[in-house]
This record gives structure tokens, sequence and C-alpha cells, in this order.
């Protein structure tokens, strides 16, 4: 596709961006020298639109971005027209758009309109569609809005009750990727030294590795993300080896599965000992009882588990209260 124009601009709430908004974008850096990509912000916005606009930044590196306060008559294209080349600095060669108001605010500003896929035939979707559920329409959504979605569910217990176990069979089951504890394979390399003491910073440090490989993870997940402990869960082991509640952090869990402490110990020649998990297991329960992301004790055979696990997992997107972020 040939170059047409030196400037164009893209307009939209981008309210999330989706596949859509990716096909009009990249037509309109296909045929323009250099792109404008412009966010409207409302008040009444769940999704931040700077947040909004670092997604396009991210997906779209080659467009300029910008975030405008939206509190303008939409019927008048004048006003956008005059907006618009405030914003600029300059009115813009083309304008291109999937909707109604194209052509006049393009007549308005004296530039040409490129009008791309208004039906919703190459890409049949829409952002309020998406708002509405974003899981029956994860086919149109990239990486990083994936990410923002994603249901988050936390598999967290003692030593030997088995949450790797549960993990990977739920990841498993949901054809999703799950994120391993991070602190396990640290542990191993610094046990090695029998001298070893554990400090704060460590902990910290597993906790920050921990976000980070879940956030990684969450862009490739498929609706729902299994993680094998998290940042929240990491304050427990600080509380263990340093004797101390002092370390707080920060985790994002939609659901918490936390696994029974009946099953036998299992020695692997890292794991403190079986009087130690039956103590843990009643922090994390008193922890789970005063803190607000619904959770769930699972227990039993391994069967048993998963069927309870899945069932509270499906109920994630079925509640009226989980439709959407």
């Amino acid at each position: 596709m040939r170059v047409r124009f030196g400037s164009a601009v893209v307009i939209g709430k981008f309210y999330p961006p989706h596949r859509g908004h990716r096909f009009l974008i990249e037509t309109a850096l296909a045929q323009s020298r250099q792109v404008t990509l412009i966010v409207c912000e409302r008040a009444t916005d769940t999704i931040p639109a700077e947040l909004r606009a670092s997604w396009l930044r991210e997906l779209f590196p080659a467009a300029k971005v910008m975030v405008v306060e939206d509190v303008y008559d939409e019927r008048d294209s004048v006003l956008w027209a005059e907006l618009t080349r405030r914003w600029l600095g300059s009115a813009p060669d083309a304008v291109f758009t999937s909707e109604a108001y194209g052509d006049p605010w393009a007549s308005a500003l004296g530039c040409v309109h490129v009008e791309v896929d208004r039906a919703r035939i190459h890409v049949p979707v829409s952002a309020s569609a998406i708002r509405a559920n974003p899981y029956a329409h994860w086919e149109y959504l990239d990486a990083p809005v994936r990410a923002y979605y994603a249901k988050r569910v936390c598999v967290l217990g003692a030593e030997s009750t088995g949450t790797t176990t549960l993990a990977a069979a739920l990841a498993a089951a949901f054809g999703t990727v799950w994120v391993p504890e991070y602190g396990r394979e640290y542990s191993e390399r610094v046990m090695l030294d029998p001298a070893h003491v554990w400090t704060t910073p460590e902990f910290v440090h597993i906790a920050e590795e921990q976000a980070a490989r879940e956030e990684r993870a969450a862009r490739e997940a498929n609706r729902v993300l299994i993680c094998d402990t998290n940042a929240f869960v990491t304050s427990f082991w600080h509380r263990r080896y340093v004797g101390t509640s002092g370390f707080s952090s920060q985790a994002r869990a939609d659901l918490y599965l936390l696994t029974g402490d009946e099953i036998p110990f299992v020695q692997d020649g890292f794991r403190d000992g079986e009087h130690v998990r039956h103590d843990m297991h009643r922090w994390f329960e008193e922890a789970l009882r005063a803190q607000e992301v619904p959770w769930l004790l699972v227990r039993g055979t391994h069967e048993e588990r998963m069927a309870a696990a899945i069932a509270a997992i499906d109920g994630l997107f079925t509640s009226p209260h989980c439709a959407g972020r």
C-alpha cells in the first residue's frame, strides 16, 4: 500500500484497544508518513486514558499518541476540527475512522476522510461489547489488554500440600499458562549454603520478581492465569524465616485457592518439616479470612481438589460482578 499522506489522525476512546482498532491504525500507518493517535478521556472511564495510551504506544511505536480531555459535544464536528488543529498545531492531511462522524469532521478540517471497515466486516467486534464481556471476545485483544483483563488465580499453601501439582493441572484444564513459584527457585540456590541467613531485602526481591513474571505470563493467558503463590504469600515466608510481619506487599488476585494440609508430608531435601506446615496453614487461613478477595480451601484427593477448584474458577466468569473490570 503506497504512502498517500504526510500526516494522519486516528481519534477515539480506545476503551479498550482491540483488533478492530489495530486494523484501522495499521491502515493509517501504511498510508501515512506520520500518524497521531488521539485518546479521548472522560471522567467516568474505568480504564485510565493514560493506561490505554501506554498500550497504544507499545502496540504502535511508529505512531504518536496523545491524551485529550473529552468534555465536548460529540456532534459538533466544527468544534472537534478546531480542537484537532489546536492539539496538532495544524490540520492533518487525512483522518482515518470507522465512524459516521468521519465525513463531517474531515470536511471541517479540510482534509481527506479514509473510511475503514465501518460495517465491522473485517473485524466484527466493538469496544462496548468487549467491556461488557472481554472473555467472550478474547481473540480480539492484544497482549497488554489481555494482561489487564485476565483473571488471576493464586494457589497457595504450606509446604508439601500440593500447590504446584494443582497449579499445573488447573492450567492444563483451562488451556492457559501458569507461573511457577520463584521463591522455590531462589531458595534452592541460596540454601546450598548451610550458613545462609534470610533477610528482608531477599523477600522483597522474591515478591517483585514473582509479580514481574506474573505480569509477563498474563499476556499469554487464555482468560485466566494460574499462579503458584504470589507476593501476598511471600510475606508469610518472610514471617517464617525473618520472624516478623513487617514485610508488606501488593498482589493482584481474583481468587485464592488454599491447599489443605491433610495430605502426607513429603521431604524433598529443602522443606522445613511437617511440624511447621500446620502452623503456616493456620496463618494462611487467618489472613485469607481477613482480606476481601474470594478464597476456597481445597482438600481431599487430587480429583476432589480439581473439581472444587474448577468450579470456583468457572464462577469467576459467571458471577454478574465478574463480567469485566
